[in-house]
């Protein structure tokens, strides 16, 4: 027997299932979207892998050398007994020693690409041309020498001939990067990007400037007279000079002519004479010189600026001048006035930066900006890097990184290709993502900020080791590298002791 519901139920209209199924349909889908938003906002980042172009190292362990990439993986094998010369990181371009012979001196050369394979086989004796200045050694990242019938000639990267082989030493102008000497009977001359801009007929070629070849060079001719040229073969002062300085500006030079050093316009016109033993720098106007072993400022008026009472003094900020006296270091201006305390062991200026490092006794440095104020004070500085606009400083063992104006600025925003940052916690070290997001623990007892390849050196009960950008650990703290003045592994390889020859090793 059928069971009525009733007379109110019996006259109701009847239900609309396909109504019924899209109003589900649409809850179903709301429900959805706010569980995946609520899981867009909560869900820890996962550090993404740190993409780079391929870079390359000269590798060495257990004696042999070979070449690995950004990513520590062998390119060349460990089977070479002299290390293997990498002239531009970015290029594979590997020039081995082979056959050495080391009671005579003599070795062969070969070059190998990355798939191992010898190229430039049209040329005997291929070999980088290296460059140093102040510890540094690089070497021309873009030409290299080779040999034929006992006589040298330059080449590019791709083999072509950039000249003959007609000269008996090819060798850098030191700390001048682009600027080749050639040497032949004894005289010398000048290549450039590959272009001859002097002939070898020189008795000695100089840069005008000691790190910078754009001023020009000074040349000295077979009559031991002296003149300089630019890098257009363009004579800026003739042949006629007994010397001249490294020291030039506002188109003024420091020549020495018959016994008189003297300071010229690039018209031969005498600015200054007899007021100085000797001249140390230009800026504008003004003539750093030292007179009775004492340094001063005179104008090219001849009019004293400062009068030549300090030990040393260099250029900073516009009118503002670094100077010691007693064995302490300050800042004065123009009018010799103090701007800066004299109370420092050393200082200096960083022209890229604008800024003045001065070093104290307790070994900490005050960073002094371009109104002459001490802007942070105490730190230790641990990196400068004028291509992005930071610098990084260590205080009370805290890393911080401000731009160049001294803001003061996240490692997020400073190291915008970076997956992972430094962070420090109850004194121990670990890492966190761009959010903020914890995703290493802070259990190491110093670490380094992951370096441009992606991974981050950590230290643990006194030996480190490395993580990958994820945060996952390449090597388990287990090296002692107590006599490496810089810290930096590619995955499991660590920086040699001596940083100078950039090789990596384990």
């Amino acid at each position: 027997m059928s069971r009525s519901r009733g007379r109110r139920y019996d006259n109701e209209p009847k239900l609309n299932i396909k109504k019924v199924i899209a109003t589900i349909v649409a809850i179903i889908v709301f429900i959805m979207f706010v569980l995946s938003l609520k899981n867009l906002l909560t869900k820890e980042e996962k550090p993404k892998e740190v993409v780079n172009v391929e870079t390359y190292f000269s590798s060495m362990q257990d004696g042999k050398w070979g070449v690995i990439n950004n990513k520590g993986n062998n390119v060349i094998p460990l089977d070479y007994n002299e290390m293997i010369i990498i002239p531009n990181k970015t290029k594979d371009i590997f020039i081995c020693q082979t056959d050495t012979n080391y009671e005579n001196g003599t070795y062969k050369t070969k070059v190998l690409n990355k798939e191992g394979k010898e190229i430039l086989t049209n040329y005997n004796q291929v070999e980088a041309i290296q460059n140093s200045e102040n510890s540094q050694v690089w070497y021309e990242d873009d030409v290299l020498t080779y040999l034929e019938n006992e006589k040298y000639g330059l080449i590019d990267f791709s083999g072509k001939k950039l000249t003959e082989a007609i000269y008996d030493k090819i060798y850098a102008l030191p700390g001048i990067e682009k600027s080749i000497i050639v040497e032949k009977d004894g005289k010398v001359g000048l290549v450039s990007i590959g272009q001859v801009i002097l002939e070898p007929e020189y008795a000695e070629i100089k840069s005008l400037n000691k790190s910078n070849s754009s001023a020009g060079y000074i040349v000295k001719n077979s009559d031991n007279k002296y003149g300089v040229i630019d890098g257009t073969k363009k004579q800026l002062l003739d042949f006629k000079y007994d010397e001249i300085k490294q020291v030039s500006g506002n188109n003024l030079y420091v020549v020495k002519e018959n016994g008189t050093l003297k300071v010229i316009d690039k018209d031969d016109n005498t600015k200054l004479e007899n007021k100085f033993d000797d001249v140390l720098a230009i800026n504008g106007e003004n003539v750093i010189i030292k007179k009775d072993g004492k340094c001063g400022i005179i104008n090219i008026n001849g009019e004293t600026k400062i009068p030549t009472e300090y030990d040393s003094l260099t250029i900073a900020f516009d009118k503002n001048y670094i100077a010691s006296k007693d064995g302490k270091f300050g800042m004065i201006n123009l009018d010799n006035n103090q701007v800066v305390e004299f109370k420092y062991t050393a200082m200096s200026y960083r022209t890229e930066a604008n800024f003045v490092e001065a070093e104290k006794e307790n070994y900490k440095t005050d960073i002094i900006d371009s109104t002459c104020t001490p802007v942070l004070e105490d730190v230790i500085i641990s990196d400068v890097d004028n291509e992005k606009g930071y610098v990084r400083v260590r205080k009370n063992d805290q890393y911080k990184y401000y731009n160049f104006k001294f803001e003061e600025k996240n490692a997020q925003d400073i190291l915008t290709a970076n997956t992972l940052f430094l962070v420090k916690q109850n004194g121990k070290y670990g890492y966190q993502n761009k959010n903020g997001q914890l995703v290493v623990d802070c259990i190491y007892d110093d670490a380094k900020e992951q370096n441009e390849f992606g991974y981050c050196a950590v230290k643990k009960d006194g030996v480190w080791g490395s993580l990958k950008s994820d945060g996952t650990v390449v090597l388990k703290p287990s090296v002692n590298l107590d006599n490496n003045l810089q810290i930096d592994f590619i995955n499991d390889w660590y920086l040699f002791e001596d940083s100078t020859l950039n090789t990596y090793t384990k």
